[in-house]
């Protein structure tokens, strides 16, 4: 090898100086590149050696460079070239192992012919080539190993992690199917509440309109019963008089308890006229005690746990009262062997959450508590699902009406309050009645001594409005006897015809319900209009919005319920003209 030779493979032995030493050689030769390409023998295809610019002159593909290094120039070696597109693919033919290229400024294009030493280095070079490929095929294995070392790592704890996961898995499902149940079984019991609450409601409109008809036809007959007793008590002490006097006394007795089926039915439906106020609860029950002892006979045992914090309760208080006697009456029936009845009271809270859960609006808030626990025979889930329902019973034919918790069902939803009832075979009942809390002291229950009958009577002049012909002959006849001025009308427009006269009238007694879509209360506020010193008195069988709202007689409303007897119309309107 001649000095050149040397010196080419000197200058290029380290792949670091390759780049530095090939910008120096083209200097020295005049040109402006010197690039050696080598074969890649699997492909076939020509790359820059290690060391040497990777960029092509003229841009980084070989038809760019072609296109630089032929454009306006010349080329020389062993082959002629036609065109630039054909002068690689011509070389590589030529070409077994590697292409020295030399670009001249003059665009000249030499290749294998630049320095004797050129063939020496090519051999360097592709020992080299092979080597790297080797250093590189020797890294991808150890990669691969290394890869392949985590891979199984990964693997060996994704088994470990898979059989975890399978064991939490198969509890999530166990978790996820009982919850599944549980969720189909709570929506199971809410539809059936749900079902229950609107058969109630359906049964009651049902009751509420056949229970108008009928206060309307009781009136008339428990009227005209007290006509005749009364009639009778005149006559003389004959044998057949008496025979009429029990007739009449039987039949007022049957016509009293129809009005109470009546009554029960409208508290069932949530059309009774309530007339709530601010109780104590707890003297509520002091005051019943003696009558619940005598109810309950000697056999119950009946315990009353008052609170001494008890708030008030916004209730009518009456009619609490005949919700808890009918309680105590179920209680005693359900234990025949005696036991114990306890009522117990507290203040309680019914949250968001449980009132969410019920089937009827019932509003969250601050409540007064009163359970009523026996110790009986208690219900499975078939007798609870129809404990409110009315007239159904457990009881044996002629022993009760089946309209007792039907009748508290009703005044407590009305009320604006919630009951529920927990029992099972066996281990007794308890009633829990959750009332509305009042915000005010509870107010004094007076009682008023009632007027001797010869104080019932006056001379006032009333109108009487009754679309029903019998009970407006029953109504005024009454008030007749009794020496008031009485006229009559029999629906809203002759009310109003009758009011616009010049006749001065003291009371108006009008019939809530009248035809033609009109109402006592249209009459009631054209009579105030006229008259503004006017007393007013409705009657009703039947609760609507004219003058009850949310189940609440409104504020200053006088009303007699139907069916009313001949004492009732007359310390009525007695009292309603002495008010001042």
């Amino acid at each position: 090898m001649n000095n050149d030779g040397v010196r080419l493979l000197n200058a290029f032995a380290d792949a670091r100086d390759r780049q530095q030493a090939s910008a120096c050689l083209a200097r020295e030769m005049g040109g402006a590149a010197f690039l050696i390409f080598l074969k890649d023998e699997e492909t076939g295809s020509f790359t820059p050696a290690q060391g040497f610019d990777q960029r092509l002159p003229g841009g980084p593909s070989w038809r760019a460079f072609l296109k630089h290094a032929s454009n306006g120039g010349e080329f020389s070696g062993e082959v002629a070239f036609p065109d630039a597109t054909t002068l690689m693919p011509a070389v590589a033919r030529h070409a077994s192992a590697a292409i020295s290229m030399f670009i001249g400024r003059n665009l000249r294009v030499r290749w294998n012919d630049i320095e004797p030493g050129l063939p020496i280095l090519i051999k360097l070079l592709k020992t080299e080539a092979r080597v790297h490929v080797a250093l590189a095929r020797e890294r991808s294995a150890m990669e691969a190993a290394t890869h392949a070392r985590h891979l199984a790592k990964a693997l060996d704890g994704a088994r470990k992690d898979v059989s975890d996961a399978s064991l939490r898995l198969q509890h999530l499902n166990a978790t996820l199917e009982q919850r599944v149940a549980d969720e189909i079984a709570r929506r199971n019991e809410a539809e059936a509440a749900l079902r229950q609450a609107q058969k109630l409601e359906a049964i009651g409109q049902l009751t509420g309109g056949v229970a108008h008809d009928f206060n309307n036809l009781l009136t008339v007959i428990m009227g005209g019963l007290e006509t005749i007793g009364r009639q009778l008590a005149s006559m003389p002490d004959m044998p057949h008089i008496s025979r009429i006097m029990r007739a009449q006394a039987m039949a007022h007795h049957a016509s009293q308890r129809a009005a109470t089926l009546t009554a029960r039915l409208l508290a069932f439906s949530r059309r009774q006229p309530l007339d709530p106020k601010s109780i104590d609860v707890d003297r509520l029950l002091a005051g019943m005690r003696e009558l619940l002892n005598s109810t309950l006979g000697e056999n119950v045992r009946l315990e009353i746990v008052g609170n001494a914090g008890l708030w008030s309760a916004l209730v009518d208080a009456s009619e609490l009262e005949h919700a808890i006697l009918n309680l105590a009456v179920n209680a005693r029936d359900a234990m025949p062997g005696g036991g114990r009845l306890t009522i117990e009271t507290g203040n309680t809270w019914l949250d968001d959450e449980y009132v969410a859960a019920l089937p009827e609006p019932v509003p969250s808030g601050q409540y007064v508590l009163v359970a009523v626990t026996d110790t009986g025979t208690g219900m499975d889930k078939d007798l609870l699902d129809r404990v409110f329902e009315p007239f159904f019973t457990t009881k044996e034919v002629g022993k009760g009406t089946g309209l007792g918790l039907s009748q508290v069902y009703g005044f407590v939803r009305q009320t604006g309050g919630h009951i529920r009832v927990y029992s099972e075979p066996g281990h007794g009942t308890t009633v829990k009645i959750y009332l509305p809390r009042s915000q005010t002291g509870p107010e004094e229950q007076g009682h008023r001594a009632l007027p001797a009958a010869t104080m019932l009577r006056g001379n006032e002049a009333i109108l009487v409005v009754e679309d029903h012909d019998d009970l407006r002959a029953y109504s005024s006849g009454v008030l007749r006897d009794l020496g008031y001025q009485v006229y009559e009308a029999a629906d809203a427009a002759s009310a109003i015809s009758f009011l616009e006269s010049s006749r001065t009238i003291d009371l108006l007694f009008t019939d809530v319900v009248l035809p033609d879509n009109r109402h006592g209360k249209n009459v009631a506020d054209h009579a105030r209009r006229l008259h503004p010193t006017i007393k007013v008195l409705f009657t009703t069988g039947y609760t609507r919005n004219a003058i009850v709202h949310n189940g609440r007689l409104d504020t200053g409303v006088n009303l007699l319920s139907k069916p009313f007897t001949f004492r009732a119309l007359a310390e009525k309107v007695r009292t309603i003209l002495d008010e001042t």
